[in-house]
């Protein structure tokens, strides 16, 4: 089956182990629950990898196809996020685009920017260094439960001098997910700039950029990509606000190779890609966004939230404490629980000596916590299987 002639089913997928196991071989031997942290990759992810890798063995590593590729990533990334294809630079790590945006902005002594201190570090430190930096001021969000961000706790934070909010799309620990839309438009009615660090929503959540100026968000968790490629979201209209400061052949206009006297950029968000791109990610996410948008962004998130739901069950009657939110608007695939009687990190090194991959974490209070993130293609016998393994550990 091939997502970019035929439109995948999600019941189908599920129904047919031989299927999903050649479509996620990692199905084979282990019960995959971590995509919030750094995923496994797709079969057809891994051999776009592989088939570029292995024709740049017979020529050099930018042959031909190698642009078409790139500009059809950036339709599909731009189709995926509803932006439009010349405001994509595809560029990663999260924390590359998210330092981008820190720096390639004029700042003034007193500019005040509002972020929230236990979001993700990557989405805290590039702002934190304007102070030192350029005088800028932090002010920090303060929900009453972690990761808790609403629109009225944003407009409650906001000052006169307030002149950017950072935020993350969906918090790493607790899976709350923010109302970007309107946090976003209330933001844009004050004249004030939105960044968002979206890597824990795109691909698992639909994550439009109406209301939004800038985005970074990597592959390699729900788009189901590789390491150290992404997606880097900025509004045409901010082009000449936000200055590249990354510069090289890529970017600025150099025709026939030769430096020109002065700097002049490309007029799309190419202009934040300074050189070669990682190529082999290239291919890489194209294959995993081909196969998002194939099976459809709603469906996804419907499908993630089907087996939330399967899961708190099982762990409420096991009596662990999960972080909110387990249900409603602001709701995602991401589970972190825990219990007072019970020895997390042990529990967490039992699961993976079973095969099971999840995550371990702890809080500001230093609690050990684990969460489970499944994708769309884990079913409820997965989280069954989890779950005994749980009642063998706690037995």
């Amino acid at each position: 089956m091939n997502p970019d002639t035929e439109h995948w089913q999600l019941p189908a997928l599920l129904s047919d182990d031989a299927l999903r196991a050649d479509e996620f071989p990692i199905t084979k031997n282990k019960i995959f629950l971590s995509h919030a942290a750094v995923t496994a990759l797709p079969r057809r992810v891994a051999d776009a990898v592989c088939d570029y890798t292995r024709a740049s063995c017979n020529d050099h590593q930018e042959f031909a196809g190698v642009i078409d590729v790139i500009r059809d990533t950036r339709r599909a990334a731009a189709e995926l996020i509803k932006a439009k294809p010349n405001e994509i630079a595809l560029l990663g790590p999260t924390s590359l685009g998210l330092s981008l945006f820190a720096n390639g902005l004029t700042w003034k002594p007193g500019d005040e920017i509002l972020c929230y201190q236990d979001d993700y570090p990557a989405n805290v430190y590039p702002w934190l260094n304007l102070e030192r930096e350029h005088g800028v001021k932090i002010n920090y969000l303060k929900p009453d439960t972690p990761g808790h961000i609403t629109p009225d706790l944003v407009a409650e934070h906001l000052t006169p001098r307030t002149r950017l909010v950072a935020l993350a799309s969906c918090h790493f620990l607790t899976g709350y997910r923010i109302d970007t839309d309107a946090i976003g438009q209330l933001l844009h009615d004050r004249g004030i700039l939105f960044s968002l660090d979206a890597i824990q929503t795109i691909g698992a959540f639909p994550t439009n950029m109406t209301h939004v100026d800038f985005m970074s968000a990597d592959a390699h968790k729900w788009m189901l990509g590789p390491m150290a490629i992404g997606i880097v979201y900025v509004a045409e209209q901010h082009f000449d606000l936000l200055r590249p400061s990354l510069l090289g052949a890529w970017n600025v206009k150099s025709p026939n190779f030769i430096t020109q006297p002065e700097i002049e950029f490309h007029p799309t968000a190419q202009r934040y890609e300074p050189g070669v791109l990682n190529a082999a990610g290239v291919y890489g996410m194209k294959a995993a966004l081909d196969m998002i948008l194939a099976l459809g962004i709603d469906h996804i998130a419907n499908q993630l939230l089907t087996l939330k739901k399967h899961l708190l069950a099982g762990l409420a009657s096991r009596n662990f404490q999960i972080l909110p939110p387990a249900d409603g608007p602001n709701a995602t695939a991401i589970t972190t629980f825990h219990r007072p009687d019970t020895d997390m990190a042990a529990l967490f090194q039992f699961l993976t000596q079973n095969n099971v991959v999840s995550s371990d974490r702890r809080d500001r209070q230093d609690n050990a916590l684990i969460r489970f993130s499944p994708h769309f293609y884990n079913t409820p016998a997965e989280i069954d299987r989890t779950l005994a393994l749980i009642d063998e550990f706690t037995a």
